[in-house]
């Protein structure tokens, strides 16, 4: 179980960090983006500029992974990233929901090695 933790913690943190730098570097040629309100809610994202939030975000929890080091902040981080990519594909275009499964499958993987550092989140305040 330990092998499949780190080749998921890997795969994921190098999908983050090269998707993130792609974000800020732009190496990677981007496809024409879809018709109708997904295409509207990228070109949202750019012209707002929050899509730089969101690349900064892929950069520092993928590079936490790889850098094995506060892993678990890396998985915080990159949480409401994988939310943001399941909730696009899921209503607007389900084509290309295929590598947001995938990493949220390494990042469920992930988590659960980290579960005794992810408990105190779920404990209430009283």
């Amino acid at each position: 179980m330990r092998i499949v933790v780190i080749i998921a913690r890997i795969l994921m943190g190098l999908a983050f960090l090269v998707f993130g730098l792609n974000g800020f570097l732009n190496f990677l040629k981007q496809p024409p983006p879809p018709p109708g309100l997904a295409g509207q809610y990228i070109e949202v994202l750019i012209k707002s500029h929050l899509f730089w939030l969101v690349a900064g975000c892929q950069v520092i929890g993928g590079a936490l992974l790889l850098l094995n080091r506060y892993v678990t902040l890396g998985l915080v981080i990159l949480a409401p990233v994988i939310v943001n990519i399941l909730a696009f594909h899921i209503t607007m275009e389900p084509k290309g929901i295929g590598p947001g499964l995938l990493v949220t499958v390494c990042w469920g993987i992930v988590a659960w090695s980290a579960r005794r550092n992810l408990a105190p989140i779920f404990n209430q305040r009283v």
